[in-house]
């Protein structure tokens, strides 16, 4: 592929050197890592979905501590869980046994632990202040009114999309550039409703669609892990690429011991798609928590994030008794490529071997990018 070119929209948009953004990953993402990979000429992102507007500031201040370069911040737009005691007292049973198991009880009634964007003013209000030069969006896109503040406030805006309705629905929207999230990616599936039918399009296929369908820059997610894996969505017209799992075993990543341990395990080979965990589709490493929600129906799982509570709370019951067979150790399915390494360090090898795959006068192009370039919409 020595014919590889990059596109400079996105990036002159995003104001980053290189086509790679580092997925969000609320409980991994730290603002090291967000400020190394921006350091490095990608784009950063921090995930905030499960933070209050407060640790979220926290977390884009101490960004903004170490480093000036852009930083995109990532918010959920899930419909408010609809609450159903029935159903939540029934899946605390259902658990029961895997919590008596680890010698815990389950909780006595379960809460929405994570407050989506579409109804979180003081989230809004805290991005406005910030600005920083992306914010993305998962789970579907908040109001009209929201995104045209963003906007005016200068800010390039990110949806996740898994399917070409989505994607389109997103540009109608305003929208800058799609996400296309392919079903071999790692973590939670930015599907608008988790109950439609999921046509469970690859990475590939769904990028070069959305490409030759939309009037949009798109970013191919899914199951890329090195430059050879970025160049592959490149040639097929991406703009940049966002990679999740690749960034899990850096030193920068929250990801706990046995995160990084079952990552280099025989678990990195048999990635498995649960609601049990979370109650939405999620991609994670497979563990005692995947094979109990394989059985499972959609419907008997209650909401998420509601769903989360329960397994949050079994995950640290286990986790005091010495078992991590609990855990959310989202990854997808190039997980067995993963590489322990400093984010500058593989930001590098990234860099290294995309640009073994491009056309000379491209990679010039790139070298000669300021950090200063750039400019927003």
């Amino acid at each position: 592929m020595n014919d590889l070119h990059i596109s400079s929209r996105l990036l002159d948009w995003l104001g980053i050197d290189w086509p790679i953004i580092q997925a969000p990953m609320a409980g991994v993402s730290t603002p090291a890592m967000a400020a190394a990979v921006a350091e490095a000429g990608g784009l950063g992102s921090l995930g905030i979905g499960a933070m209050t507007p407060e640790v979220a500031g926290e977390a884009i201040q101490a960004v903004g501590a170490l480093t000036q370069r852009s930083l995109n911040v990532n918010v959920f737009c899930h419909p408010p869980a609809q609450a159903n005691a029935a159903r939540e007292a029934a899946w605390l049973r259902h658990l029961g046994p895997e919590f008596e198991r680890v010698g815990a009880q389950p909780p006595a009634q379960l809460r929405e632990i994570y407050r989506s964007f579409v109804e979180d003013a003081p989230m809004l209000e805290l991005l406005l202040s910030s600005r920083p030069r992306a914010v993305s969006f998962h789970f579907g896109l908040p109001g009209a009114d929201a995104i045209r503040a963003l906007r005016e406030a200068g800010i390039i805006l990110l949806a996740t999309a898994t399917s070409l309705d989505e994607a389109r629905a997103a540009v109608e929207a305003g929208i800058h550039a799609v996400i296309a999230q392919g079903y071999e990616a790692g973590g939670h599936r930015g599907m608008f409703d988790p109950d439609a039918p999921d046509d469970q399009m690859s990475t590939l296929a769904l990028t070069r669609c959305l490409v030759t369908s939309i009037d949009a820059p798109v970013i191919a997610a899914g199951g890329m892990m090195d430059g050879a894996g970025i160049a592959a969505a490149l040639q097929l017209g991406a703009s940049a690429v966002q990679l999740g799992t690749a960034f899990v075993a850096c030193d920068e990543s929250a990801a706990d011991e046995s995160f990084r341990a079952s990552l280099f395990s025989d678990a990195a080979h048999h990635t498995v798609m649960t609601r049990a965990v979370s109650g939405r589709p999620a991609r994670c490493l497979a563990n005692r928590f995947t094979a109990l929600g394989a059985p499972l129906q959609p419907g008997e799982i209650p909401d998420y994030p509601i769903a989360y509570d329960a397994g949050k709370a079994l995950n640290a019951a286990a986790k005091r008794a010495g078992d991590t067979g609990y855990g959310a150790h989202w990854a997808g399915q190039g997980a067995p490529l993963a590489r322990a390494l400093p984010v500058r360090v593989l930001m590098s090898a990234l860099i290294e071997e995309l640009t073994a795959c491009m056309a000379p006068e491209s990679f010039q192009k790139m070298a000669r990018r300021s950090p200063s370039q750039g400019g927003r919409t």
